[in-house]
């Protein structure tokens, strides 16, 4: 008796069943049986560079090499070295920059921002007046303080953020020497207040965008906004009724301290800087690392940069007493700002040293660089 088997004997002619199937099969659809070879998949085309074809980095090195020529322009001026028109050209170069600079970090077009400042600042130079160079200095003070904010980027850390800080304050310096070589017929409060408004309009625009909006504020995010503006509308207030009704037998007393202390070592803090400004943008660096809300306190950092961007246009200031100025500022401020640090850390963040490291280990919100669009 057979056995059965799964195949045929090993001496038949016909072949295995599969091997039958594949070659009853016609040559295409054999062919598209067979696997089919990946292919690689096409390359991306590539991007073409911003500017119309000029690479960024060229676009950069240019912006410095402008910056800096302009820079050495208006430290000839201050020197007195060069012709009469060399503060004007280093202020159209510094101011120009600015512009480029700070449309391209908040997203906008750097190449129109650039050819209007551009022209505003070679009308300021080259017909003069009153009107178009005034003009051209508060457009340098707005532009260089917002961007002295926009330039700065989070902070996990105390000494990190007070380095921000110090950025946002050479920035205002730079922004202060290109807005006095317009050589600007300054009327002191209307020049103080025009600037001190156009910059929080222009800074709350901004933030606007990146603090996601009045809704994503929060409950502490609101209550932060609205102490500061608070705060800022009462100095100013307070600043206009002093100015016009002079000084009362209790705040009297504090502006002979001011005066004495003036005589002494050369300046006196700017309150506004100290208590709101410097503060504001410190904390607020600081809490860019943790949440995107801490934009909405940065803001308010306008409240120190355009008082340093301003500096030397007071009458009667020279540049020790505008740098002393800064220099007085910084260091209360910073020690307010330290005070605000220790006391959010105290409220949210974990107890101990280790849960302190902790916490600034997790602390890294990202966010574009220093020199990058946000």
């Amino acid at each position: 008796m057979s056995t059965p088997s799964d195949g045929p004997a090993r001496g038949s002619s016909k072949g295995p069943v599969k091997g039958r199937r594949i070659a009853e099969k016609p040559p295409k659809e054999r062919r598209s049986a067979r696997k089919p070879k990946e292919s690689r998949a096409p390359a991306p085309p590539r991007e073409r560079p911003a500017g119309g074809g000029v690479p960024a980095r060229l676009v950069g090195l240019v912006a410095v090499a402008v910056l800096l020529a302009g820079l050495a322009a208006l430290g000839c001026a201050v020197a007195g070295i060069g012709p009469a028109w060399v503060d004007g050209l280093g202020a159209i170069a510094v101011s120009t920059t600015l512009s480029g600079a700070l449309a391209h970090r908040t997203g906008g077009r750097p190449g129109v921002a650039t050819l209007l400042a551009l022209g505003i600042g070679v009308a300021a130079v080259v017909v003069g007046g009153q009107t178009l160079p005034t003009g051209a200095a508060v457009m340098t003070v707005v532009v260089g303080s917002v961007y002295a904010v926009m330039a700065t980027v989070p902070a996990v850390s105390f000494v990190r953020a007070a380095g921000e800080v110090l950025v946002a304050t050479v920035v205002a310096s730079m922004t202060a020497l290109a807005a006095v070589g317009f050589e600007p017929t300054v009327t002191e409060p209307r020049f103080d207040y025009a600037a001190i408004l156009l910059a929080l309009a222009l800074v709350f625009a901004v933030v606007y965008r990146l603090g996601a909006g009045i809704h994503g504020l929060g409950r502490r995010g609101l209550v932060v906004v609205l102490v500061g503006a608070a705060a800022l509308l009462l100095t100013l207030v307070y600043g206009e009724l002093l100015r016009r009704y002079g000084a009362g037998p209790v705040v009297g007393p504090v502006i002979d301290f001011a005066r004495w202390t003036h005589d002494r070592i050369g300046a006196f803090p700017r309150p506004l800087v100290v208590l709101l400004g410097i503060p504001a943008l410190l904390w607020g660096c600081f809490q860019r690392a943790r949440r995107r809300q801490g934009w909405w306190v940065c803001a308010f950092g306008v409240a120190a940069t355009v008082p340093f961007a301003q500096g030397l246009l007071e009458p009667d200031t020279s540049f020790l007493e505008a740098g002393l100025r800064i220099v007085y500022s910084l260091v209360p401020g910073l020690l307010i700002g330290f005070v605000l640090v220790r006391a959010d850390l105290a409220l949210t963040a974990p107890r101990g040293s280790r849960g302190r490291r902790a916490e600034e280990a997790d602390a890294h919100r990202p966010e574009p660089s220093r020199f990058a669009v946000l």
